[in-house]
């Protein structure tokens, strides 16, 4: 066989490669995105609070906690797109349709205060970030988040796609930020991996510090929300179909809570290889953090990524954040108000803990925490309905996927009890 036919079937094979990958792609491409969109939720200035004390007070010893945690959070979300692609509804609506009235009530009313937290936390974020790196007061920052979250949120009338790209943007810079923090912080790879690969506690107070860890990596709202983006993303009309589209989705998750896990487990780092290692254990603030990272790491860009990489979480989360709020008003009690009207009442606790002055770093992880007791809520009847055959028919959730639920909100629960019993009272 001469050359130029074995180059031309070589060149045809790689051509025909190639177009089974892109054609692989594209089919992928259509199912990627609403993990990205929860994702946000996983970054929010809350995990920037509750990971920053963490490495600052006990150096790398509660790796582990948010390596855990990012792993429960894979398998919750995906618990939730199962649920949403099986049923075309979300969590809140199939816990409106199946359980008893005033307890449907009291789910939406929890659902709420857990809302109030999330947007608090995202709130005092951004607004910090516009103080910190332009000199604003913190009314004023808080004022212009509420106003670029609520533009953002007007582009949903362009196409859900388009919303899609900026927040997914927005994710990418946090992670690229802080992936450049590391890399001029170098921490220690020893401590690192024994914080990751040796769970401990050194003393109670790192318990409460773990809840709010957990509260701020399982976000209860991007549950009720996840569900909702893979309700009617893309048409299924047959069995085979929807176990491809889960196939695809499930990857999504994978990548989406795979760049947070990257993100979290990075703030925790950077924050015990920059203040830890050089005796800073005191260092448990956002704001003492941004001070304090430039001349400790000796450059000035230190700083200033560290306050870009707090506004593209607050501002992101905070968009997020709304969309989740509408989802568990529309799926509970079944109406909806205008965007505009949302966006003004979730501000209204941020801007009230800035007038009184309550110091910033005791609300943020004082909100985690509460997030971390709004987890079960959301967490049981999501592991109840995905374990039921007769609602989930091909999709239901294996024996050992349920089970293993089960065990995480366990540990939930008793972590939970442990901060209330011990930490709290």
């Amino acid at each position: 066989m001469s050359d130029s036919v074995i180059e031309s079937r070589n060149g045809s094979e790689a051509v025909q490669a190639g177009g089974r990958r892109r054609s692989a792609l594209s089919r992928f491409l259509p199912f990627f995105g609403p993990a990205m969109i929860a994702a946000v939720a996983y970054i929010d200035p809350g995990n920037f609070a509750t990971n920053i004390e963490a490495g600052s007070r006990y150096g790398y010893v509660l790796l582990w906690v948010v390596l855990w945690a990012n792993l429960m959070a894979m398998l919750i979300q995906t618990l939730s797109v199962r649920l949403g692609l099986a049923t075309g509804k979300n969590l809140a609506e199939m816990i409106r349709e199946r359980y008893p009235r005033p307890l449907v009530w009291f789910y939406w009313v929890q659902a709420e205060l857990v809302a109030i937290a999330t947007d608090l936390a995202e709130f005092l974020g951004a607004a910090l970030a516009f103080n910190l790196l332009f000199g604003m007061s913190m009314l004023e920052g808080a004022l212009l988040t509420g106003a670029i979250t609520y533009a953002a949120l007007y582009m949903q009338r362009f196409g859900f796609r388009l919303l899609e790209i900026i927040i997914g943007s927005m994710l990418m810079a946090v992670a690229a930020g802080f992936v450049i923090q590391i890399v001029m912080g170098r921490p220690d790879a020893a401590p690192a991996l024994q914080g990751l690969l040796l769970p401990q506690f050194p003393d109670g107070y790192a318990v409460f510090l773990a809840a709010g860890i957990l509260g701020a990596t399982v976000m209860p709202h991007v549950i009720y929300l996840h569900s909702s983006l893979s309700q009617r993303r893309v048409a299924t009309h047959s069995d085979e179909q929807r176990r491809r589209a889960m196939r695809y989705y499930r990857w999504d998750v994978i990548i989406g809570m795979g760049v947070a896990g990257i993100i979290n487990l990075s703030m925790l780092a950077l924050a015990a290889a920059v203040f830890f290692d050089n005796g800073r254990t005191g260092i448990a603030s956002i704001e003492q953090s941004y001070q304090l990272l430039a001349p400790l790491m000796n450059r000035d860009l230190a700083s200033t990524l560290f306050g870009f990489t707090l506004l593209m979480a607050g501002l992101s989360s905070s968009i997020v954040g709304t969309m989740a709020g509408q989802v568990v008003m529309q799926g509970f009690v079944g109406f909806t108000i205008p965007m505009w009207l949302r966006r003004l009442l979730t501000m209204l606790p941020a801007i009230a803990v800035i007038m009184l002055g309550f110091p910033e770093q005791q609300v943020l992880v004082a909100s985690q925490v509460v997030l971390s007791f709004g987890i079960p809520f959301a967490l049981v009847p999501l592991i109840h309905f995905t374990a039921q055959h007769r609602v989930m028919g091909n999709l239901t959730s294996r024996g050992w996927v349920t089970a293993l639920g089960c065990v995480i909100a366990a540990i939930i629960i008793l972590l939970n009890g442990y901060v209330l019993a011990f930490e709290l009272l």
